[in-house]
């Protein structure tokens, strides 16, 4: 469970929490978890509660959303097997030219 008083997150800041948390949810992890997780994530991205208005707090990072859990993008075990052995042929080759 969340702990701590959200009166200074923005409307924003709450609304993206709260699907975050439906998207753990969605996903098997208990409610207070997920809620937890939730939190955990807005706070990286904005760095806490920011007071909306002008020129007020930093810029939000979404480098926790970008990355969703998906794969990395160098590909699998056998995609980078399989890239490391195309290099190795291709400058061994390339050292045979010359």
């Amino acid at each position: 469970m969340p702990q701590g008083d959200k009166s200074s997150y923005t409307d924003k800041q709450k609304r993206q929490a709260a699907h975050i948390a439906q998207g753990y949810e969605d996903r098997g992890v208990s409610h207070d978890e997920a809620e937890g997780r939730a939190w955990a994530t807005v706070n990286k991205e904005s760095g806490g509660g920011n007071k909306s208005g002008s020129g007020r707090g930093k810029k939000d990072s979404h480098i926790s959303s970008t990355r969703g859990g998906k794969a990395h993008k160098s590909g699998s075990p056998e995609q980078r097997s399989a890239a490391a052995r195309k290099g190795w042929d291709t400058r061994r080759r390339k050292q045979a030219e010359t």
